[in-house]
């Protein structure tokens, strides 16, 4: 379990909507910090939990499986155990095949299309540890072969928003890190 600082809110203290929020994380990564620490600011775990993710990372105007995507590739590079955990089977979940996720870092034209490729890239540009990250001409080109320039924003603003919230789980030790990972406690 994650030795955050923050005070957690018991699991039977907590409204029954946040507890089964907290127990879906749970089930899915073994590391509920995020939901016991965030409980006691329930409207920011609202933020979080439905107006980003129920209105625009499950919704928006982009297929999600793109989205699904992103999240796992930046989980991966910023090296977030407990997100991997979480985003592998909502990749798979999305269509991913185990080969194609062994292979993000990596990605070739025979496991990923072109508008997964092109997603892939983006989120190298969006990584936290990409200082100089930018969306080249050649880039732009590639991902409004298949997304509105109002899509490139929403992937833009998912990923952001996702590693945002990465890095203050890292700052606030909520999460459990990969040997990688270069944000280290």
């Amino acid at each position: 379990m994650s030795d955050t600082l923050l005070k957690r809110t018991a699991s039977e203290a907590m409204p029954e909507e946040l507890r089964q929020i907290r127990e879906t994380l749970n089930e899915l990564t073994g590391e509920p910090t995020f939901v016991d620490v965030f409980a006691a600011a329930p409207e920011l775990l609202d933020f979080v939990m439905r107006q980003f993710y129920g209105n625009i990372f499950f919704g928006g105007r982009v297929a999600e499986r793109y989205k699904q995507l992103a999240r796992l590739r930046l989980s991966q590079i910023h090296g977030c155990r407990t997100c991997n955990k979480q985003n592998v089977p909502g990749a798979k979940a999305s269509g991913f095949s185990d080969a194609q996720i062994a292979a993000m870092e990596t990605p070739t034209a025979e496991l990923f299309d072109e508008a997964e490729l092109a997603v892939l890239e983006y989120a190298e540009q969006m990584a936290l540890t990409n200082h100089d990250g930018k969306l080249s001409a050649d880039l732009h080109e590639r991902l409004s072969r298949h997304f509105s320039d109002a899509d490139i924003c929403e992937l833009g603003t998912v990923m952001a928003v996702i590693g945002g919230m990465a890095k203050l789980s890292f700052v606030l030790d909520l999460v459990e890190r990969e040997d990688y990972c270069v944000f280290a406690a």
